[in-house]
C-alpha cells in the first residue's frame, strides 16, 4: 500500500492496523532543538482517546505513545529537545477484539471500504477495518503535536458545531466549553442537546453525523504559494483524508455563493499596531492560495458511522446478495472524536507551509513596504542646483 505520507518539508508517515500489535508515525523535517516532552504529546492523544464517555466507541485503549527516536537532551539547558532526525513515535494497541469481526470477513458493510480495498489489492483486513480504521487517526494525533512545536506562536483549537440537524448558537461560543464537556462543544446549551439526541441514536444502534470547526491564530502571512502549492487547496486536502470526511469548506464557503462582491469582500484598514486590519474574514484566512495573517477557519462535514445494528442489503466477496448488521463498539458520531484530528491536521499542514516559507524567503518580508520616489525626485540635489 502506497500513500502512507503527508506533507513536502515537514512530512509524515503513519503506519500500523486498528487490530495490528501498535500504529505509529514517523515525522521527518522536523528543526532541531525544539524542546518535547513526550507528556505534550500525551496530551493532545488523550483527547482523542477512545471509550471516554458514552457517545463514543467502548475500546479501552490507553493510547499511550512513545518516542522512539529523533530527541536528545541539550548539554546547556538539561532539557530534551528534537535533533533534526527522523522522529519515530509508537503506539501500542491493547483492546483489540478480533473475534467481534469473524462473521462478516467475507461480506461488505455497505458504507465502509471493505470492497473498494477488495477491488484494490484482492485482499482486505477485516478486523475493524484495518489501515481504513478512523484508529490510524492516532498517530495524526500525536505528529499533530510535534508540529504545533514547530510554529512560533501558533494556536490550533477545533470544536462541534453540528450534530445531525442540530448545530449551535454561535452567540454563546466559548472556547472554554470546549474543555467542559465530552462533545467538545461551545456552546453549553447545545451540547445538552447534542447529548440527548446522541442517547436516542446510541440507544438505536444507529449513528448520525456532524460538522467540526476548526480555527488556527497566530499564523503569519505569506504562507503558501499562489498556483499548485494553495495553503487552503493542501487545508483542504489534509482534512480530506480523514476517515468519514465528505465535505470541506474555507472561510464562508458553500455560504460565499449567495453573497454579492460587497458583501463577500473582506475589506481592509490600518490596525492601532499599524498592521492591515480586516473587517470580517469570509475568505478564512487564504487569499490566492497565501494566508493573509487572519484566523484559518474551515470546516469538515462527516458521515455517520456506517457500522450500525439494523441490518442493511449488501453483498459478499463471491458474488452472492446478503444482509448485514455490524456488531462491536463504534463511535454513534466519530465527529466527535474528529475533533483533536483535525486540529492535528491543520497544525501539520501549517507547519510543513512554514519550513517552505522559511527555506524559500528565509525572514518574512517587512511591511509595509518603502514608497518608490518619482523621477524628479530621484534627481541629485547637485543636479539640479547646477541647473539654477
Amino acid at each position: 500500500m502506497s500513500f502512507n505520507t503527508f506533507g513536502h518539508l515537514f512530512r509524515v508517515t503513519t503506519f500500523g492496523e486498528s487490530h495490528g500489535p501498535a500504529l505509529g508515525c514517523v515525522v521527518d523535517g522536523c528543526p532541531p532543538r525544539i524542546p518535547l516532552e513526550v507528556a505534550e504529546i500525551q496530551d493532545r492523544l488523550d483527547r482523542r482517546r477512545p471509550g471516554q464517555s458514552r457517545f463514543t466507541t467502548q475500546r479501552r485503549e490507553p493510547d499511550t505513545v512513545k518516542i522512539l527516536s529523533g530527541v536528545f537532551t541539550d548539554p546547556e539547558t538539561g532539557a530534551q529537545v528534537t535533533t533534526g532526525t527522523p522522529i519515530a513515535l509508537l503506539i501500542e494497541n491493547t483492546d483489540q477484539r478480533s473475534k467481534d469481526y469473524s462473521a462478516i470477513q467475507d461480506t461488505y458493510r455497505p458504507g465502509h471500504a471493505d470492497y473498494t480495498y477488495d477491488a484494490k489489492y484482492g485482499l482486505r483486513d477485516y478486523r475493524g477495518g484495518g489501515r481504513s480504521s478512523a484508529r490510524e487517526t492516532a498517530a495524526r494525533v500525536a505528529a499533530g503535536a510535534v508540529a504545533r512545536k514547530v510554529v512560533p506562536g501558533i494556536s490550533v483549537r477545533a470544536a462541534l458545531v453540528q450534530v445531525g440537524r442540530f448545530k449551535i448558537d454561535r452567540a454563546r461560543w466559548d472556547w472554554d466549553e470546549v474543555d467542559r464537556n465530552p462533545l467538545f462543544c461551545p456552546d453549553a446549551v447545545a451540547a445538552q442537546v447534542f447529548a440527548d439526541f446522541l442517547d436516542d441514536v446510541r440507544k438505536r444502534g444507529s449513528s448520525v453525523g456532524a460538522v467540526v470547526e476548526v480555527v488556527a491564530e497566530g499564523v503569519q502571512a505569506g504562507l503558501g504559494a499562489p498556483v499548485y502549492g494553495k495553503l487552503d487547496a493542501d487545508l483542504a486536502s489534509a482534512l480530506m483524508g480523514i476517515n468519514a470526511v465528505k465535505g470541506v469548506e474555507i472561510g464562508a464557503g458553500f455560504a460565499a455563493a449567495e453573497l454579492t462582491g460587497e458583501e463577500n469582500a473582506d475589506e481592509m484598514r490600518i490596525g492601532n499596531d499599524g498592521a492591515p486590519r480586516f473587517l470580517s474574514n469570509h475568505a478564512g484566512g487564504v487569499l490566492g492560495g497565501i494566508s493573509t495573517g487572519q484566523p484559518l477557519i474551515a470546516r469538515l462535514a462527516v458521515k455517520p458511522t456506517s457500522s450500525i445494528l439494523t441490518p442493511r442489503a449488501t453483498v459478499d466477496r463471491f458474488g452472492e446478495e446478503t444482509e448485514i448488521l455490524t456488531k462491536g463498539r463504534h463511535d454513534p458520531c466519530v465527529g466527535i472524536r474528529a475533533v483533536p484530528v483535525a486540529e492535528a491536521m491543520v497544525a501539520c499542514v501549517v507547519a510543513d507551509h512554514y519550513l517552505r516559507q522559511r527555506g524559500q524567503v528565509g525572514e518574512t518580508p517587512a511591511w509595509p513596504f518603502a514608497r518608490l520616489r518619482t523621477p524628479a525626485e530621484q534627481v541629485p540635489a547637485a543636479h539640479t542646483k547646477a541647473r539654477e
